[in-house]
C-alpha cells in the first residue's frame, strides 16, 4: 500500500478558541469525528474512515499529527523509515501540552477541541447527533466528548492513555473524575452505550483498563476483546491495532465481526433505532 493522496476526501480546516487544525471529510449523514491513532492519519485509516461514509454517514477526520495519508507499514517503506515517523510524531506529540500521556484523572486539553468541532459537524451534516472514534494515542478522547449530549455513539478502540507504566495508571484512563460522572450520568439517565475494543494480550490497554470501564460504566459498557491469533498476521507489530493495522477484512474474521459492531452501532444510534430519542436528548440538552 502506497501513500493515500487523499482523493475522495475534502480538505477543510476548523478553528475554536483561536485553534486552527486541518480536518478531512467525506460523505453525507450524520457526522463521525475519527481520530487516529499514532503516526497519524494513515492509508488503512482512510480505508476505515471510507467505511463508515459507506453506511451513509459524514466521516471527518482531525489532523491531531502526523502527515495525512502517509503510509507507516514497514513492510511498505521498511522498517527504519517507519520507526523515524512513528518515533518523531510520538516525540512532538508528547512534548504538545494538549495531550495528557500520564496524568491520572485528566482529560487531554485538545477535548475541547473535539468536542466544539463535533458540535460545529453535529450543526452542519444534521441527524440526531454524533459518533466519535479514538484510536490508540487519541482512544479515551471518545470518552471525554460524550460528556456533551451531542455525542451519541463513543467508540474507544485500543485506548492507550495514560500508558500504563505504573498499576494506578493500568486502572484508569484519560477522562477526569468530573466528566467521567457526566458520562456515567448519561449512561444511566439517557441510555449512553461506550464501546471498547482491544487484543487481550495488548500491554497498552491493560485487563485492568476494561475492568475500570467496567466497573464506571456498568452495562452501558461493551467491550469487544479479541484473542491473538484474531490479528492481522500480516501486521508488522504486536496485535493492537483492532480497526486498522490488525484488521483482517473478511467475513467470518473475529477483526471483520468487531469492525461490523462498530459500524453497527452507528447505524442504530445515528441512523435509525435511536433517532428519536437521541433527538430529544439533544433538543434538552440545546434548551
Amino acid at each position: 500500500m502506497a501513500d493515500h493522496d487523499l482523493t475522495g476526501f475534502d480538505r477543510e480546516t476548523f478553528t475554536h478558541d483561536g485553534v486552527r487544525r486541518r480536518i478531512l471529510r467525506r460523505g453525507t449523514g450524520p457526522a463521525v469525528i475519527v481520530m487516529a491513532e499514532v503516526p497519524g492519519i494513515t492509508p488503512k485509516v482512510l480505508q476505515f474512515a471510507q467505511r463508515v461514509a459507506d453506511i451513509g454517514c459524514t466521516v471527518v477526520l482531525p489532523v491531531l499529527f502526523g502527515t495525512p495519508g502517509r503510509d507507516a507499514d514497514p513492510h511498505h517503506v521498511g522498517r527504519l523509515n517507519a520507526a523515524r515517523y512513528a518515533g518523531s510524531t510520538m516525540r512532538k506529540v508528547c512534548v504538545r501540552k494538549e495531550f495528557t500521556a500520564l496524568a491520572i484523572g485528566k482529560s487531554s486539553p485538545v477535548v475541547t477541541w473535539l468536542r466544539a468541532l463535533a458540535a460545529h459537524e453535529h450543526e452542519r451534516c444534521g441527524g440526531p447527533g454524533v459518533g466519535a472514534v479514538g484510536m490508540c494515542f487519541t482512544g479515551g478522547f471518545a470518552l471525554a466528548m460524550a460528556v456533551d449530549d451531542r455525542l451519541l455513539a463513543p467508540v474507544l478502540s485500543q485506548p492507550s492513555l495514560p500508558l500504563p507504566i505504573t498499576k494506578r495508571r493500568a486502572a484508569s484512563i484519560d477522562i477526569s473524575a468530573d466528566e467521567l460522572a457526566v458520562v456515567r450520568g448519561r449512561c444511566e439517565r439517557d441510555g449512553l452505550q461506550v464501546m471498547g475494543l482491544r487484543f487481550r494480550s495488548d500491554r497498552l490497554v491493560p485487563d485492568d483498563r476494561f475492568a475500570f470501564l467496567r466497573r464506571e460504566l456498568g452495562d452501558a459498557f461493551t467491550a469487544v476483546e479479541l484473542s491473538d491469533e484474531d490479528a492481522n498476521p500480516q501486521a508488522a507489530m504486536a496485535p493492537h491495532s483492532v480497526l486498522t493495522e490488525h484488521l483482517i477484512d473478511e467475513p467470518g474474521q473475529p477483526t471483520r465481526a468487531a469492525l461490523d459492531e462498530v459500524l453497527d452501532l452507528f447505524r442504530r444510534r445515528l441512523l435509525v433505532g435511536d433517532q428519536a430519542t437521541g433527538q430529544a436528548t439533544v433538543q434538552a440538552a440545546d434548551a
